[in-house]
Formats: C-alpha cells, sequence, structure tokens
C-alpha cells in the first residue's frame, strides 16, 4: 500500500427519521440568538415552517436562493442577514441554497446548519460554486463547510422520482471522480465505492415506488457518503465540465451531470482501470462508463444536453472554456476529444471508450 495523507472534515452529521426535531438544540449546541432560514423562491412555505421549529431563535426566512448561486443573489441574501442579526443561517433544501448559505459563511463567517432534501451532497464539502457574469468559478475552503447537517429522511419521501433519479446521478458524480482524484486514498476509495453501491441499488426502487421508506434511507445514506468524498479529495474532467455547462449556459446542475457522467468516465477509462473495476463493482456492470448510462436509462432521465437547454452552437465554446483553466485529470486534456465528448453528450449518444 502507497502511503497515503487523510484529513477528516469536521462537520457533525445527525441521521435518521424525525431527526427534524433536533433543530433547536443543534442550533443551541452552536451558540445560536438568531437564525436566518435560506430557502429557494418554491420552498419559502416550509421555511417559515422551519423557522417555528427554531422558536425564538428564529430570525426571518431568506428564499432567493437559485442554482449556481449568482453573486448579486449572495449581495441580497448578505442584507437580510445583517437586517437579521443572524449568527446562524438555516439552509433547507438542495445545491442551491447550500450555495448561498456557504456563500454567507465565506464571506461573513456565519455558521451553517444544513438540512438537505435532495441528495446533491453539497453539504458535506469545503467547496462553493458561485457565478458571476455567466462564468462558474469554484472555491475550496474550510470556511465554507457546514458546521452540522441534519439529514432526515421523511423530508426526502416526496421528493419527485424525477429530480430523486438525477439528485442521486449527480451524488454518484461525486465518488466516481473521488476514485480517480490526484489527492486519492484507500479510505475514502472505500467510502465512495459504498456510496456509488447504495445509490445505484436504490434509485431504481425509488423509481419504481417512490414512498418506499428503506429506498431512500439507503439512497441519503450513499448521497452523504458521497458528498464526502468529494469534499476529502479533488475534482477533474467531470466536474470541469459540468461547472462550464452549468454556469456558461445556465444549465440545471443535476441534470448536466447526470448526462456528462457516463462520457467522462468513458474518457478516462483507460487511465484509471483501479476506478473503473470499482465503479462496475458497486453498479454491477461489467463496463463503468456503459454501465452508468444504463443505470441513468433506466431511471428514465435525460441523457441528452439538447434536452436540457444547451445550445448546439455551444460546443465549440463549452471546450475552450474547459481547457483554458483545465482541473487534473488522469487522462491529459485534449481540446478536440473534448469537443468529441460535448458533442456526443449533446445528442445522448451512447459514451465512447
Amino acid at each position: 500500500m502507497q502511503p497515503f495523507i487523510f484529513d477528516a472534515l469536521p462537520t457533525r452529521v445527525v441521521f435518521g427519521s424525525g431527526t427534524l426535531s433536533q433543530l433547536k438544540a443543534e442550533a443551541t449546541r452552536l451558540g445560536t440568538t438568531r437564525a436566518l432560514i435560506l430557502t429557494t423562491p418554491n420552498q419559502a412555505t416550509t421555511g417559515m415552517q422551519v423557522g417555528e421549529a427554531l422558536g425564538d431563535l428564529f430570525g426571518a426566512v431568506f428564499s432567493g436562493a437559485v442554482m449556481h448561486t449568482p453573486t448579486h443573489v449572495t449581495e441580497e441574501a448578505l442584507v437580510a442577514l445583517r437586517q437579521t442579526g443572524a449568527d446562524l443561517v438555516v439552509s433547507i433544501g438542495g445545491g442551491s441554497t447550500i450555495g448561498l448559505g456557504k456563500a454567507l459563511a465565506l464571506r461573513t463567517g456565519v455558521n451553517q446548519l444544513v438540512i438537505p432534501t435532495t441528495y446533491a451532497g453539497s453539504e458535506m464539502t469545503p467547496i462553493l460554486g458561485q457565478t458571476d457574469d455567466g462564468l462558474k468559478t469554484t472555491v475550496r475552503n474550510l470556511a465554507v463547510l457546514p458546521e452540522t447537517v441534519i439529514y432526515d429522511v421523511d423530508l426526502t419521501m416526496s421528493l419527485p422520482t424525477a429530480l430523486s433519479a438525477t439528485s442521486g446521478i449527480n451524488a454518484i458524480a461525486h465518488a466516481v471522480e473521488a476514485l480517480y482524484a490526484k489527492d486519492r486514498n484507500p479510505i475514502i476509495s472505500m467510502i465512495a465505492e459504498e456510496g456509488i453501491r447504495s445509490l445505484a441499488t436504490s434509485l431504481p426502487s425509488i423509481r419504481a415506488k417512490s414512498y418506499d421508506q428503506d429506498a431512500r434511507k439507503r439512497a441519503l445514506y450513499g448521497a452523504w457518503l458521497c458528498g464526502y468524498c468529494l469534499g476529502s479529495v479533488g475534482m477533474a474532467l467531470h466536474h470541469k465540465l459540468c461547472h462550464t455547462l452549468g454556469g456558461s449556459f445556465g444549465l440545471p446542475h443535476s441534470e448536466t451531470h447526470t448526462v456528462i457522467l457516463p462520457h467522462a468516465v468513458a474518457y478516462n477509462s483507460q487511465a484509471a482501470p483501479e476506478a473503473m473495476s470499482a465503479i462496475s463493482r458497486a453498479i454491477g456492470a461489467s463496463d463503468a462508463a456503459n454501465g452508468l448510462y444504463d443505470l441513468i436509462s433506466g431511471l428514465g432521465a435525460d441523457q441528452a444536453l439538447s434536452l436540457i437547454g444547451m445550445p448546439e452552437d455551444g460546443i465549440e465554446r463549452a471546450a475552450d472554456i474547459a481547457v483554458a483553466s483545465p482541473y487534473w485529470n488522469p487522462r491529459p486534456i485534449e481540446r478536440e476529444a473534448l469537443r468529441d465528448l460535448i458533442a456526443r453528450a449533446y445528442v445522448g449518444k451512447r459514451p465512447s471508450l
């Protein structure tokens, strides 16, 4: 075994069913005097319900979170934070809301308590992706790592099956890239394979029966593990492409990850054989890239960038942006190969090995 370095992330996790009832106790544990609730516009009512659970610690709800964390929305939330005098932000929802909480923490140092309602996994990472003038950039800083995460399976029971699928594949992507990350280690690789397996077995069950509580538990557990992987080691081609496509063309986050993942895996297949073997074991397939493509197909998710809002004339631009400042990747980033990858993903073809 090769020497390695493992840094344990210090987030406190409360996992189970009905765990939202522990919200006020967890907020008090962080020394909270006033909390600002963050939600998307569609979850404003849920935000008020969470506020009621906080009792006298509740300050206000800011319901303006949107995907890709645009900086102008963060500026609006900063005003609400200062007006409320909050020393805690409670982010309930998926990656959009969690990203906004992280952006506030980066700028002010405010504590974060996160209540995920999807499988995005952002709550377990010290990574913030934010967009300014159509360009999405990422920051890795422990200052944006939430102090506490409350996983309540009950809050995911009504997550639509379509969103469950893409959100779950987004989580799988975190673990996939952890398996071939430059700074990978055997601990994270073990967690990554278990996370992929948990989601790959539970997502089809959720599609067949949305209110299958056991499947929902396994999916949320898998999302936690996959998110932990993303927070612990570096990212590579897949995440660079998704950040480029999402930030530059306004594509939906989890849907973009779902389309790109099999193609990014195929691109790296020859350069990362051990990772491919682990992925294949976890999903029960003979080939990692095509196995992921088939898994996604079975979930009924869109598999073409053209179906989620990508303009055809954006293929060349996306390739240019992705190679301008590439992440480390096990296979060198080649502009024409990358362009072909994006073109195949645009029409939804099978990944090319």
